[in-house]
């Protein structure tokens, strides 16, 4: 089972590690850099050095080991100057991950702003069919299906499907299937018969093999709420039942899972690890 957590770099890139393998992940994702700016300060050799030292010699899989896309960009923007910003970044981040030898990007893929499905789907396959060009073959870029918001990108599974298909080279692009998303956004999760319907929904439009990542989080919104809002599994609408059955199919297919749940009083990282690893039976 490769599980983990999305792990605070606070205290260091190569701490991230350290405090992952204490809570028992074989998984990991981090933001290489601060998620809530434009800039980022250059990876230093030490830090590059230290992170793969301290990886190797970890139980979390090399494999299952992710980076996240900051917050600020916006991969659908109609506008020239944030869509430039964002892809930048995106190239950029795409090289950091090449130098830290993390073979996944996440990224959300963003806003229209009004313009229309269409337009934001080819202002997507734009960005990434140019970031793929301009960076090393040896990070996958993830797509991340959203929750439906107002003019987003990429919350109904044909329309992933219509962004994906049109990307090449195609082995440079994965999905990242999160579950607290595609519920707020209309797909229900709650039983294993609605779970699986979902998983062959998504199947049929997309294909469960292009599936490369599992963010495993409940949903504090009930279903085709729209709203992005996190629960600890078990405790939102989802519920354990159905978070049970894509956990069971996430270690079918062997693909890694990262839960970015909440850490408050009722429950930190290590206590949705136990849940996981009991749903996973």
């Amino acid at each position: 089972m490769k599980i983990g957590m999305h792990v605070s770099i606070a205290e260091g890139l190569d701490k991230s590690i350290d405090n992952a393998v204490n809570m028992g992940c074989t998984a990991l994702q981090i933001f290489t850099r601060n998620p809530r700016g434009w800039t980022s300060k250059p990876l230093l050799k030490n830090d590059i050095v230290n992170f793969k030292k301290r990886l190797e010699s970890s139980k979390i899989d090399r494999l299952a080991t992710v980076a996240h896309m900051p917050y600020l960009p916006n991969f659908s923007s109609p506008e020239a100057v944030p869509f430039t910003r964002s892809l930048k970044s995106l190239i950029d981040e795409a090289k950091r991950c090449s130098k830290l030898g993390i073979p996944y990007l996440v990224a959300h893929l963003g806003s229209h702003k009004g313009l229309g499905d269409q337009k934001g789907i080819d202002t997507v396959v734009k960005a990434f069919t140019k970031a793929a060009k301009e960076t090393p073959s040896d990070v996958i870029f993830l797509l991340e299906n959203n929750v439906g918001f107002k003019h987003s990108v990429g919350s109904k599974f044909e329309e992933i499907a219509s962004i994906f298909f049109q990307l090449k080279p195609l082995d440079r692009f994965g999905i990242c299937f999160d579950s607290c998303h595609a519920f707020a956004a209309g797909y229900d999760l709650r039983t294993e018969k609605t779970a699986f319907s979902t998983l062959e929904k998504f199947d049929e439009s997309v294909g469960l093999k292009h599936i490369k990542l599992i963010h495993l989080n409940d949903s504090k919104g009930e279903i085709g709420c729209n709203i992005d809002r996190h629960e600890h599994l078990g405790l939102g609408h989802i519920g354990k039942e159905g978070l049970g059955k894509i956990i069971k199919f996430a270690n079918s297919k062997k693909i890694p899972i990262i839960m970015e749940t909440p850490i408050d009083d009722r429950r930190d990282d290590a206590g949705n690890m136990k849940i996981a690893k009991e749903l996973a039976h």
